[in-house]
């Protein structure tokens, strides 16, 4: 089905937010509501770029340089699918977890998981609980 189609269903049920892991998504490419399988190796990285149907995210990781027999950091930035059913949830400068699935296209080979929540957050929602 279309986005728009999408959106319109959504509307018209009126959901907003959270709710919307009540219904199931008509993506067909969603880990969880959709055929896509995901597999294999699993990187945690904060969101850079929001596109309407991917994200870049970016992670630092450490590299051994023999010939300075030294480790040196690096950032690597990936392209991952984000489901239509995640797409108000996760913004830019959120952490998130991505996992490898196969290739979508020929730059996204990894599909959004879910939002990882930081401490600093886990103690923004304790504070207004009480």
């Amino acid at each position: 089905m279309e986005r728009t189609k999408i959106k319109e269903k959504i509307e018209n049920r009126k959901i907003v937010g959270t709710a919307l892991k009540e219904i199931k998504c008509e993506d067909r490419d969603c880990p969880f509501h959709g055929e896509l399988r995901a597999r294999g190796r699993i990187f945690e990285g904060k969101v850079t770029k929001k596109f309407p149907r991917r994200i870049a995210i970016e992670f630092e990781r450490r590299i051994y340089i023999r010939k300075y027999e030294r480790y040196a950091e690096s950032k690597t930035k990936i392209h991952a699918r984000l489901p239509f059913c995640m797409e108000n949830k996760i913004n830019v400068g959120d952490c998130i977890k991505i996992q490898e699935c196969r290739p979508l296209s020929k730059i996204i080979h990894f599909v959004v998981i879910g939002k990882i929540e930081n401490k600093e957050e886990k103690v923004k929602k304790m504070e207004q609980k009480k």
